[in-house]
């Protein structure tokens, strides 16, 4: 993956003494504050040694507690890859809980989509591919373990971009271990955020690493389209962003439409039906019809590695194997929902007839059920 080198890491995370950390972000001041979500807030800190990093002070009454630190603090802790972010260390004092991580200097995708400032340099087409990319990196490996890792909360804010918007997955407190041998799905209770959960998983709990395929699904539309998951200032029709695509997958002449208006129409015209395509195949109703991660990973990194001249035609191919173009062709020349036994092994040399396969509906309305615990509640 192209981007910056992962900063070096410890092999056991750190125990920082709090008033390190206090002195660092100067007492937790404002001038500090990186963000702030459900879980508490965000600072930036520069240690003793001159070392700058982000540290995540929790608050205790918000949603991530006790159970959600020790699972962000373990999984940190074994799990290395450049798309991942790294954990320093972590602060236990009292009521205090503390996690201390490299620094991300271009803050999250969410900062670079939405609600972007005057004088604000929207995403282009490459970078938005490299940057989907990279985050399907960090899933592979996560997926790809001897016991799969389900990462459960994928959005624009949870993934966070270094020097050349090189991609890390952060926040692991949702993050559960997924079926191994003859278990097709772990049974939990449904957790996440609103417009991003799978459907048979805010239906059932049924959880499986498919689940995850279907948020990056939703993610990636977001990268396309520059639309929220959920925007109750759009048309009713338009609430809904996969409601909102599901139709438009039909009619190739209406992709350009889709496009985020930021763009102004820079975006190659194939790259764009590319996209779309894989976009598509993650959010098939049903999660057997979804690709692996794996597929995704390769197809987008094949993706991101094209350059275009003035006019958005390719100037340079990736000259990758295989893995990375296979049978996309066929896929999207056929009318059709893609089964089990096709997995998905995209290819990005696709003809210029695009059939993108039908996303089906399914029961779900979207909406959180009364009953069900939090439904992918709105968590930000």
């Amino acid at each position: 993956m192209v981007g910056t080198e992962p900063v070096s890491r410890h092999d056991e995370a750190i125990i920082f003494p709090l008033h390190q950390l206090a002195d660092g972000t100067n007492n937790f001041s404002q001038d500090c504050l990186l963000g702030r979500g459900g879980f508490g807030c965000v600072y930036k800190a520069t240690l003793s040694d001159g070392q700058v990093v982000a540290v995540k002070q929790l608050d205790l009454n918000g949603l991530q507690g006790n159970r959600e630190f020790l699972v962000e603090v373990l999984m940190l802790n074994l799990l290395h890859h450049p798309n991942l972010v790294n954990l320093f260390g972590y602060c236990v004092d009292g009521d205090q809980r503390l996690l201390v991580y490299e620094y991300m200097p271009l803050g999250s995708l969410e900062d670079h989509l939405h609600d972007l400032s005057p004088d604000q340099e929207p995403l282009d087409w490459k970078t938005r591919m490299k940057i989907a990319a990279g985050a399907a990196a960090g899933l592979e490996y996560l997926h790809d373990r001897e016991t799969p890792v389900i990462y459960r909360d994928i959005k624009p804010s949870n993934i966070l971009l270094g020097e050349g918007y090189h991609a890390k997955l952060s926040d692991f407190g949702l993050a559960k271990l997924g079926p191994v041998g003859d278990k097709t799905h772990v049974t939990t209770r449904v957790m996440g955020t609103y417009g991003y959960c799978a459907p048979e998983y805010a239906l059932t709990g049924q959880l499986t690493t498919k689940s995850d395929v279907y948020s990056f699904g939703v993610v990636f539309l977001e990268l396309i389209t520059g639309r929220r998951p959920h925007d109750s200032n759009r048309p009713p029709e338009e609430h809904d962003i996969v409601a909102w695509a599901r139709p438009l997958f039909k009619d190739q002449r209406k992709f350009p439409k889709m496009a985020d208006p930021l763009l102004h129409g820079r975006f190659p015209k194939k790259g764009l039906y590319q996209a779309l395509a894989i976009a598509a195949m993650c959010l098939q109703g049903k999660a057997k019809n979804r690709p692996h991660i794996r597929e995704v990973a390769a197809a987008l990194s094949y993706l991101a590695s094209q350059t275009y001249d003035r006019n958005n035609n390719v100037t340079r191919r990736n000259r990758a194997g295989p893995s990375a173009s296979r049978v996309l062709d066929d896929q999207m020349n056929q009318d059709t929902t893609l089964s089990s036994q096709q997995e998905v092994h995209m290819s990005i040399h696709c003809q210029t007839n695009y059939v993108i396969p039908e996303v089906k509906e399914t029961t779900w309305s979207g909406s959180p059920r009364a009953g069900r615990g939090r439904v992918c509640s709105k968590r930000h």
